[in-house]
């Protein structure tokens, strides 16, 4: 209920603090454009913060002990982080739940062709994009190639300076009548979101000549062949750094922050702690929100509980009745980004139930649309619980829902942990253009929730 903004609030030792905090994010998020690479970065960074891979700690025989700490992987797209506890495992853990995959453009396992003198690479959109933003914009190229001898390539074509780049083209505006006609929705087919990436045809080469060369650069740079396409993971963003944002340098201006805002942050407060927590913390960053949390990464698999039960075993647990135990009686917060109230779209919101830029973190006690459908609706008691955190550690926080009850809505992978009958609350940071190509973030947020999210592994109960 706090009007003031953190802003107002702050004093210069915590300025300097927030400063040291945001640009270790904007680090974070400028490396971490897709979820391999997400998870790439998260294990070196908890490496350095002494983590340890869970497969090599029991290949070692040795029991996990208060103060341990240990990590499971699966595939480079899915983490889970734990800091063994000085209280039994079985009693629960104080998870913070993130996920890492974000709005892109996916390129299609037969995509290479050419048309009229261009070549192009067909693809399909992933996750909910208004398809009109991604047009005209300089876009790169990051992924993964994998031969069938096992061998792999790693992409990442358009950050460097020295780069090509790439983008999807839009109809001229002298010549655009009857689009301009069209709704929203389809002003850009899905279909038209191709790729242009070269036009210059391969000498001595009668038919497709252009594509032709476009798999002869491609030869040469990753020793790929036109079928290597059939194993690839290839994913298209905006290039470019993250940025500040305003003449005050305020608020950061990046791609894929829903809601690997909400992932850093709770990464830097799982790896910062220094002293063996009471109750075990856990950090969980998945992929595949953004399409329903399907899928072997994603949160509805069976990854994050298999990873809680070896876990359990290297403590001494060996019954199949302490993992529904420890996962019952677990708290979380599961975090991922609020709308920002924007003024110049107010008729969306309802303002008194909105997140605000510099108010800190936002929780939601439920997301969903219409009728609260499809959310994940958080009991009073468990709000209580951390009204009491996060005013004890000093922490601002706020409570919103996603717009006006029937302006439209959204989910996260809340619902999904709660099956287990734990505590769940959807909590993360707001943000502006959520879904954009480019969205805003306010640093005064970012780093008042690394302390929301210290408070919570530390003094949930």
């Amino acid at each position: 209920m706090n009007e003031k903004s953190l802003w107002e609030i702050y004093e210069e030792k915590q300025l300097q603090e927030m400063e040291t905090v945001t640009e270790r994010y904007k680090g974070c998020i400028d490396i971490g454009k897709t979820e391999r690479e997400c998870v790439r970065l998260s294990i070196k960074m908890a490496e350095e913060a002494g983590y340890r891979h869970l497969k090599d700690f029991a290949a070692e025989g040795k029991r996990l002990n208060p103060g341990d700490k240990v990590y499971a992987v699966y595939n480079e797209k899915t983490l889970a982080l734990y800091h063994i506890g000085e209280e039994p495992l079985e009693h629960g853990m104080n998870i913070l739940g993130a996920h890492i995959d974000s709005p892109r453009i996916d390129i299609k396992q037969n995509p290479l062709y050419e048309k009229d003198g261009l070549a192009y690479l067909d693809t399909h959109y992933y996750g909910g994009i208004k398809k009109y933003q991604w047009v005209t914009i300089p876009l790169a190229i990051h992924g993964v190639i994998v031969k069938k001898d096992g061998s792999r390539e790693v992409v990442n074509i358009g950050e460097d300076d020295k780069d090509p780049v790439f983008t999807i083209t839009d109809i001229l505006v002298h010549l655009s009548k009857k689009q301009m006609e069209k709704k929203a929705g389809v002003v850009i087919e899905g279909e038209n979101l191709d790729l242009l990436i070269g036009s210059v045809p391969l000498a001595d080469e009668e038919k497709d000549a252009v594509k032709a060369n476009m798999l002869k650069l491609l030869e040469e740079k990753y020793h790929m062949t036109e079928d290597d396409f059939l194993s690839a993971e290839l994913e298209i963003v905006p290039v470019g750094k993250a940025r500040d944002l305003g003449f005050d340098r305020s608020m950061i201006l990046a791609y894929g922050q829903d809601d690997r805002i909400c992932a850093f942050t709770s990464l830097m407060a799982i790896l910062e702690m220094e002293a063996t927590p009471k109750r075990t913390s856990c950090c969980i960053l998945v992929d595949k929100e953004e399409i329903g949390s399907y899928g072997a990464s994603g949160m509805q698999s069976r990854f994050f509980e298999n990873a809680t039960a070896e876990v359990l075993q290297l403590c001494g647990y060996t019954s199949d009745i302490s993992l529904r135990r420890c996962l019952q009686d677990s708290k979380m917060l599961s975090s991922d980004v609020s709308a920002a109230y924007d003024p110049l779209y107010a008729d969306v919101f309802e303002k008194k139930n909105s997140a605000f830029f510099g108010k800190g973190l936002v929780f939601n006690k439920y997301t969903g649309s219409g009728g609260k459908g499809s959310s994940s609706d958080a009991n009073a008691e468990y709000m209580a619980q951390i009204r009491k955190v996060m005013d004890d550690a000093g922490v601002m926080f706020q409570t919103a829902e996603l717009g006006k009850v029937d302006a439209g809505g959204g989910g996260t992978i809340a619902w999904i942990m709660a099956n287990y009958g734990m505590e769940v609350i959807d909590s993360g940071l707001a943000i502006l253009c959520m879904h954009a190509p480019m969205e805003v973030s306010s640093k005064a947020d970012i780093y008042e929730a690394v302390r929301g999210y210290k408070a919570f592994l530390k003094n949930m109960k």
